[in-house]
């Protein structure tokens, strides 16, 4: 199975591009965040005529999450045990997907900014990795052969490796000790990043002050891999040339490949 995450930042506005990735990298199951669209606005017709079926999770014009899979859907969850709400009155987000493909559990995950370390929205990024560390800890002792992907964009980089410069991020998200301690946390309830080994590139660079041209970019789409899962991983690609010409996302794909 080659399984692959993209942050497509609208599925409308991208949909040219994601459909000519699918078809140009053999992708099986793609999951997508940053739809940015309502369920009922989904392009799924699209999808379906390139031989893929699609779930979704999309309240509004921001965040939005989705699954597309060849190799067939079931076991649709949306949201994960525990997920925090946010807003004044509080209301889950479309953060959050589970659907289980051709036998592995496959989690499209928007993981909230966290906007600046002193804000609420930062508390509520870690209240919301906690939680979600949580659910996966208990699905693998439940099931210890489970083959679970936690993939998405993270919004943090876990080293210092993974931005361009640190001396730029001084008291920033994304950098900070606790977002980063959230990330390791996963490895204690058996998770492991499986791209890192394969392949070290920047998968964001922000549109403004020419960032991709000078490659001052960000690596936080990532996959976390159950034991079982991370056992099959053979290899891993950052599609970088997804950054490049018109109209492309501020994100790349991130391919993982499963034997």
């Amino acid at each position: 199975m080659r399984l692959a995450t993209w942050n497509v930042n609208s599925i409308r506005t991208r949909l040219d591009r994601v459909l000519a990735f699918l078809d140009r990298s053999g992708t099986d199951v793609l999951a997508m965040q940053e739809t940015k669209c309502r369920d009922d606005q989904f392009p799924l017709l699209a999808f379906e005529a390139a031989g893929y079926e699609v779930v979704t999770h999309g309240l509004s014009q921001w965040n939005g999450v989705a699954v597309a899979s060849r190799v067939g859907v079931s076991d649709v969850e949306i949201g994960f045990p525990g997920m925090p709400t946010w807003g004044d009155p509080a209301a889950e987000e479309a953060r959050a997907l589970g659907v289980t493909c051709d036998g592995v559990r496959v989690w499209s995950l928007y993981v909230p900014n966290g906007r600046t370390v002193s804000d609420p929205h930062y508390t509520y990024k870690l209240q919301w990795l906690e939680a979600l560390r949580h659910a996966a800890g208990d699905w693998v002792v439940k099931d210890p052969d489970a083959q679970i992907a936690l993939v998405g964009d993270w919004n943090i980089a876990p080293r210092d490796e993974d931005v361009w410069d640190m001396s730029k991020f001084d008291g920033a998200t994304h950098v900070s000790a606790p977002e980063r301690e959230a990330f390791r946390a996963f490895e204690d309830v058996g998770f492991t990043e499986v791209t890192r080994a394969h392949v070290t590139q920047f998968t964001y660079w922000d549109y403004q002050k020419l960032r991709f041209p000078r490659n001052e970019g960000m690596r936080i789409d990532l996959v976390q891999a159950s034991p079982e899962l991370a056992a099959h991983v053979v290899g891993a690609q950052i599609d970088r040339d997804e950054r490049k010409g018109r109209g492309a996302s501020d994100h790349v794909p991130v391919i993982v490949d499963l034997a």
